[in-house]
């Protein structure tokens, strides 16, 4: 097995991951025929095929997928030797990667982030926005350390912690017919228009599912891709909205809204915190990971 060096096991993951070697080598900055040698030394020195190979490009053979979920630990296990080492290392500095979905950094997520960089100087947090879907798939392929995701996603091989909790309101302005009810139920809101919000997709989709298991349908008047232009176009009288009470709470004065929570079984959400292997992270993730449980409690 001498040609399973690490390289060769990262470039055999990018050929899995992406379907085609030109793709992996794109995304590893590395020849295509420099890649197809290391392929070919693997399954030389194995005296197995890893990749099935057609026009349409490449999976992992059985024998490939073996090889594939063994890599992946590895790979793991050596970045984490070389976090871990490197934070050892005098004057180093920490560093942490999240996938977090737009509802959690709308509504909790930089002030506790910048409460843990406060307390700890020495650790940088990089956070990037992902659907929940992609949010998983991004910690299950080990481009992020810790996911924040809907605990709808909480299935598969990761390790999911509950995390915090949210809850749907309507949001309509001051004229609305609805605006001066204290609380409302989903039906109560299907004869009017509303605006679909394509960073919420998760929750937008199971609520048509909700209406349509009531013999009705959610009608939709505009989708829009942020949190602010949804405002506006509730601000103007354009048609309503459901989003978390906690994101809008802070934005209906300046918009002049009003909310109205929904008070069905099912309005109130659920975040959880995803990783690979709690035991493996690093010491800065691990450190991330208890502050962020210990202030949701």
């Amino acid at each position: 097995m001498r040609h399973i060096d690490p390289i060769s096991l990262r470039l055999f993951i990018a050929v899995c991951e992406e379907g085609t070697i030109a793709r992996a080598s794109e995304r590893e900055f590395i020849a295509p025929s420099a890649v197809s040698k290391r392929i070919a030394d693997i399954e030389s020195d194995l005296g197995i095929s890893m990749l099935q190979r057609s026009k349409r490009g490449v999976t992992p053979t059985p024998a490939g997928q073996a090889l594939l979920k063994h890599a992946r630990q590895l790979m793991r296990s050596m970045e984490r030797l070389q976090s871990e080492l490197g934070e050892y290392a005098e004057g180093a500095r920490g560093h942490v990667k999240i996938f977090a979905n737009i509802s959690s950094i709308m509504e909790f997520l930089p002030e506790e982030l910048s409460a843990f960089m406060l307390a700890h100087e020495n650790i940088q947090v990089d956070i990037e926005e992902h659907f929940s879907p992609d949010v998983v798939r991004g910690v299950l392929e080990g481009q992020a350390d810790l996911g924040i995701c809907r605990k709808s996603m909480a299935t598969g091989a990761l390790e999911f912690f509950p995390y915090r909790r949210d809850h749907l309101a309507l949001i309509v302005n001051a004229h609305h017919p609805l605006a001066n009810r204290s609380t409302i139920t989903l039906r109560e809101t299907l004869d009017y228009d509303h605006i679909g919000l394509s960073a919420f997709a998760t929750v937008t989709s199971f609520i048509q599912t909700i209406a349509r298991e009531s013999g009705q349908e959610l009608k939709f008047r505009a989708h829009v891709s942020t949190f602010d232009a949804a405002y506006r176009l509730v601000q103007v009288g354009l048609a309503q909205t459901i989003l978390p009470r906690e994101a809008a709470s802070r934005y209906t004065e300046l918009f002049g809204l009003r909310l109205v929570p929904l008070t069905d079984t099912w309005a109130q959400g659920e975040f959880v915190i995803c990783v690979r292997d709690a035991e493996a992270l690093s010491p800065s993730a691990r450190r991330l990971l208890n502050h962020l449980l210990a202030s949701a409690h």
